[in-house]
């Protein structure tokens, strides 16, 4: 698939139910992450971050580059954008924001709202270390490939939900970021 193609799927679908069940209990916070693709020689690829090892929350998983909804935020676009540039350096101009998908429930009481939006090719990344340890890609057809998703059953607090993984070399992308993931390919193929 080529970003053409991306686009047309992505723009033309109705946004599909969310494969997470879970819902969160109590008060949620808001949030936003940034899908960033790449339109490579190789095809499309989605970028990832590797977070830094030394933080308290999520140490060392592989996350899209986003945050907290601050209140300078004026939507959840602009916390995307804002996050992406303060994590990896990726400028706001840079981005062709095509759309959102459904918002997503964690288990530690943020609602998520992934935003999709291409980069230009051989990104200038300027990584900020005290949040990230690394960027890297992966193809999007490793993702397309629903064979690479891996669906576990957990319980937690007594309850039921499923949680996927879907490894890629030596990273293990699981949790919010590979249900996001599951999310959009969901989308490009409904």
């Amino acid at each position: 698939m080529n970003k053409l193609e991306f686009i047309q799927r992505f723009s033309l679908a109705s946004l599909t139910t969310s494969c997470q069940e879970f819902r969160y209990p109590g008060k949620l916070k808001d949030a936003s992450v940034l899908i960033p693709l790449q339109q490579t020689e190789r095809g499309l690829e989605v970028i990832l971050t590797r977070r830094a090892d030394h933080l308290y929350h999520h140490p060392g998983q592989v996350s899209f580059p986003g945050g907290k909804c601050e209140a300078v935020d004026v939507d959840v676009i602009a916390t995307a954008l804002r996050e992406s540039h303060e994590e990896v350096g990726i400028l706001h101009r840079d981005v062709e924001i095509l759309g959102q998908l459904r918002q997503y429930h964690t288990i530690t009481g943020y609602l998520i709202t992934p935003v999709v939006g291409f980069i230009p090719p051989q990104y200038p990344f300027k990584i900020d270390a005290n949040e990230v340890a690394e960027v890297f890609s992966v193809p999007l057809s490793h993702f397309l490939d629903e064979t690479n998703h891996l669906p576990v059953t957990v319980s937690r607090r007594g309850m039921t939900h499923k949680i996927y993984f879907m490894p890629y070399m030596t990273y293990n992308i699981w949790g919010a970021t590979a249900a996001i993931i599951k999310d959009l390919v969901l989308h490009l193929k409904s």
